[in-house]
């Protein structure tokens, strides 16, 4: 029986390629007779490029680049089995873990780092880029990132401002000539699920700003700031991007990306293509999904419904296991054989997370013991 294991990350405790290896074990502990095909998944955020260079025998490229508070960090950029297609996650250069909880403040943090990232994997040959856009912990509309990339920004005086948020106020003129040569040749595919404008009451400052450490003031701000610059850049480039679908993904950096030309798509549709997801489950006999929390939300656009409406069209069956399911998920059987949680009786959040490893192993052989009775 070919058994597709294709999961999420459980989101605080495992990451997708963790939660494949111990789905894969329970499957072949349980009998030698399946055939497992293990894609680890992610939907644009933290784990995408491990998911994508695991699924596509790529590989890291080491650089050192400006982290979000200014400093130098070590990261890295992948390089797809395909040698063409770089990946950069936004998470591993400027992202909200990358910044002690005393130290979240979106007026202290940059993107400027990207940039530098995307000049490096320019300089090293690459024009096509898959940018995975969750986690970051700035709000600076990716002015620092552009910044990087030659675009010269100055205040009234003529002179350059700083790459930080608590910038952002001070930009009176954008000079687009300067932008690196080669940018113009590049082609950006950027994973994001994020639908948010760039400002308002559902944009980047007031949806994202506070869990980035914005108080409510701060809030209001760059709200304020962050139409400002983009008033500019549309006098600049002659186009409006602010109420563009995606605009306001990882603090603004969407609306920088499509000033570059770049493609918003669907974060698990993009990591689905290049993992080639669809012939994967075409060939299997059973499709095993999971993620951290599972409820109606999960039909929202979350990664396990995409699967699970591939696998739909394709007349695969799906079963979908979460480190717990809450509110509403019985709307999920329309589009999953099963669901299952990995929580046994009465559990704490903080126990279900500790014990992350043994209670999905357990939870998946149960899985695999059913299929292997009624299945053969």
């Amino acid at each position: 029986m070919n058994i597709l294991i294709a999961p999420d990350s459980f989101k605080g405790s495992l990451s997708s390629l963790k939660v494949g290896a111990i789905m894969e074990k329970a499957f072949l502990d349980e009998s030698t007779s399946f055939q497992t095909n293990v894609i680890p998944m992610a939907d644009g955020g933290e784990g995408t490029l491990d998911t994508l260079l695991y699924a596509t025998g790529g590989e890291k490229v080491p650089v050192t680049a400006t982290g979000p508070l200014g400093e130098k960090v070590s990261t890295v950029y992948g390089v797809l089995g395909d040698k063409k297609t770089a990946v950069i996650e936004i998470a591993s250069i400027a992202g909200l873990p990358m910044v002690p909880g005393e130290k979240r403040n979106p007026y202290h943090t940059t993107s400027f780092g990207i940039g530098e990232v995307i000049t490096t994997a320019m300089d090293d040959g690459f024009r096509t880029f898959i940018i995975a856009l969750g986690g970051s912990s700035t709000n600076d509309g990716g002015f620092g990132m552009l910044q990087a990339l030659g675009v010269t920004f100055q205040d009234e005086g003529g002179n350059a401002v700083g790459p930080f948020g608590k910038d952002l106020e001070s930009i009176a003129k954008v000079d687009w000539s300067t932008l690196h040569p080669l940018v113009k040749e590049c082609t950006f595919h950027i994973a994001s699920d994020v639908e948010n404008p760039l400002c308002g009451k559902t944009g980047a400052s007031h949806v994202f700003g506070p869990q980035k450490g914005a108080t409510e003031e701060q809030v209001k701000e760059l709200d304020q700031q962050l139409y400002h610059y983009s008033l500019l850049l549309q006098e600049e480039k002659g186009v409006d991007f602010q109420h563009t679908s995606g605009a306001g993904a990882a603090g603004g950096l969407g609306f920088a990306f499509l000033h570059l030309d770049g493609k918003i798509e669907s974060g698990a549709k993009l990591v689905a293509e290049a993992t080639k997801l669809p012939d994967a489950i075409r060939q299997a006999d059973w499709v095993l999904t999971g993620e951290g929390q599972s409820d109606y939300q999960t039909l929202f656009g979350k990664l396990p419904s995409y699967i699970a409406a591939i696998a739909k069209q394709l007349h695969t069956p799906v079963s979908l296991i979460a480190g717990s399911l809450g509110e509403g998920y019985q709307q999920l059987y329309d589009n999953f054989s099963s669901c299952h949680s990995i929580s046994i009786g009465p559990m704490a959040l903080e126990e279900s997370i500790s014990r992350a490893e043994e209670l999905l192993y357990h939870e998946t052989r149960n899985i695999a013991r059913i299929l292997h009775l009624t299945k053969g």
